[in-house]
């Protein structure tokens, strides 16, 4: 028979559980509600609301993971980066909704703009927490493939900074030579696939890792108690 745990660190293990849960569903939620909000008619009646809650998720799961292993440095410097980044995001998030009613507006693009580079910073960030919460858990499997997947990740969400930019670059371009000209053609036909691969599949890979942390915990969490 197992001696009896630790209630204090079962109280952290299960809000970081919450936390982890919180992150999983709020993230696909996330880029979902914001893409409609840019650009849809139906979630115009309830302006800013659903962005600001659907943000407010993602903070309330962060600050959820905020009450593990406080002592650990490395894992707190990571969380509290993911934070800001995520407070950050919900302070410029209804910036959304604004560029969708007055799109000509100088200011509310250059809001989205950094609203755009803050959610790659984010996801890169949150990558890193997953990194630090996998060395602290008792699982070798766990902490190779989040070694391998956030370090993925994390490449192919710089690639897509590099690439933003200079497509950025290219169209300030005022005269584009030919070579020029038609890689911003093929830029514009390939960007959804570009979307896809940059975007949605750090964000999948990013979902899988959080989920199987989460099955971790709470296998340690019940067979604790066994």
């Amino acid at each position: 028979m197992n001696p009896s745990p630790n209630p204090q660190l079962l109280r952290s293990l299960g809000k970081l559980a919450r936390g982890l849960s919180a992150l999983f569903w709020g993230l696909p939620a996330t880029l979902l509600i914001s893409a409609e909000t840019a650009r849809a008619e139906w979630l115009k009646p309830l302006g800013i609301l659903p962005v600001l809650a659907i943000n407010a998720l993602l903070l309330y799961g962060l600050w959820q993971m905020s009450d593990f292993q406080k002592q650990e440095r490395p894992w707190r410097h990571a969380l509290d980066r993911a934070l800001l980044l995520a407070l950050v995001n919900f302070g410029l998030c209804p910036f959304i909704y604004w560029h969708n009613r007055m799109p000509g507006e100088f200011f509310f693009n250059a809001a989205v703009m950094v609203l755009e580079l803050s959610a790659v910073l984010f996801l890169f960030n949150l990558n890193l927490v997953l990194k630090r919460l996998a060395a602290m858990l008792p699982d070798e499997t766990l902490r190779h493939e989040t070694r391998q997947f956030t370090a993925l990740n994390r490449w192919l969400l710089v690639l897509l900074l590099f690439l933003s930019i200079a497509i950025l670059w290219l169209t300030q371009t005022p005269h584009p030579s030919l070579p020029v000209g038609k890689l911003l053609i093929w830029a514009g036909r390939f960007s959804n696939l570009l979307l896809i691969f940059f975007i949605l599949l750090p964000l999948a890979m990013t979902m899988a890792l959080i989920w199987k942390t989460k099955e971790v915990i709470l296998d340690a969490v019940f067979g604790s108690r066994q």
